[in-house]
């Protein structure tokens, strides 16, 4: 896991997890612990080994500190820490559903049902009732209700679709279509998909502004990303950055977007105001995962 300094523009540290592979990572509130699921050799609904652990991180000191042991392979993948709730949510593909882990015991304490293959990414609406997983294979999306622990709604997308976010008013979710260049739009109202967004390539990650006005929506094949109004629900502009950009963090200040960029190991830093790259940063091999540790 690599840790970056924003105000530097560098890379400050490095952390050996262990095992084969971290692809995503949370971090705690208090932005003391990073947490970061080893999913395995692959990519998610292709062949390979089977992770079964979460690694946690001290971020002052660099080091792993413990591990969540889910007892079998699951491939753990996205994590998520509700900070409402104090809980630690994370998608366990092979079993089609969410854990959830006690961050203070690190002990498992239940699981949410997806009912749907490849649960491979999660969002929660900001006040943590609501859950939206992404179903890579078979492209669907999956709404939990969090408090209850149960799946209330399976919406068809695509044949294969990947990410997804909540927009600031929990009003839209948003996931990409994998086999049209096209972002779908949900009414989390209705659960169902309204809307239908062009993009210029096939979309991946997405992320708002903090002002709820603009969707970010990396597109891999055209090395840029797309930024959508979220009024009009059409792409305004495009911002060209590094080879493969993946996925999209905002930073809590509203001025600035990190990207990460998978080929070149980079993090394109976007400023808002201005609509373009003003800095990249060195982040290591294989950049994907991000998260915001204050």
């Amino acid at each position: 896991m690599s840790i970056l300094d924003p105000a530097t523009g560098h890379l400050v540290g490095a952390v050996p997890v262990g095992g084969v592979t971290g692809h995503e990572v949370a971090a705690s509130p208090d932005g003391r612990t990073a947490y970061v699921p080893i999913y395995g050799n692959s990519g998610v609904a292709k062949p390979g080994t089977d992770g079964s652990t979460m690694a946690i991180i001290d971020i002052p000191s660099g080091k792993v500190t413990g591990t969540v042991d889910f007892g079998h392979g699951v491939r753990p993948h996205c994590p998520i820490f509700d900070s409402g709730s104090n809980q630690l949510y994370v998608t366990t593909e092979l079993d089609k559903d969410i854990t959830i882990v006690d961050p203070k015991t690190l002990k498992i304490v239940g699981t949410i049902p997806t009912t749907q293959d490849f649960s491979h990414m999660l969002a929660l609406s900001h006040d943590g009732n609501r859950g939206y997983t992404a179903n890579v294979k078979p492209g669907t999306v999956s709404v939990l209700d969090m408090k209850a622990r149960k799946t209330i709604a399976v919406i068809p997308i695509s044949a294969y679709t990947q990410r997804i976010s909540v927009s600031r008013d929990d009003r839209m979710a948003f996931t990409a279509d994998q086999t049209q260049p096209r972002l779908a739009v949900i009414d989390t109202s209705s659960n169902q998909v309204k809307n239908w967004v062009a993009l210029p390539g096939e979309g991946y990650g997405t992320g708002a502004t903090l002002d709820g006005h603009w969707l970010l929506v990396t597109v891999p094949s055209a090395n840029q990303v797309a930024v959508v109004d979220l009024t009009t629900l059409k792409v305004a502009k495009t911002i060209d950055v590094p080879e493969a950009p993946q996925e999209v963090l905002l930073n809590p200040d509203g001025h600035t977007a990190y990207i990460s960029c998978n080929v070149k190991g980079q993090v394109a830093v976007i400023d808002l105001s201005e609509w373009k790259v003003k800095t990249l940063i060195d982040a290591g091999k294989g950049a994907d995962g991000l998260a915001w540790a204050k």
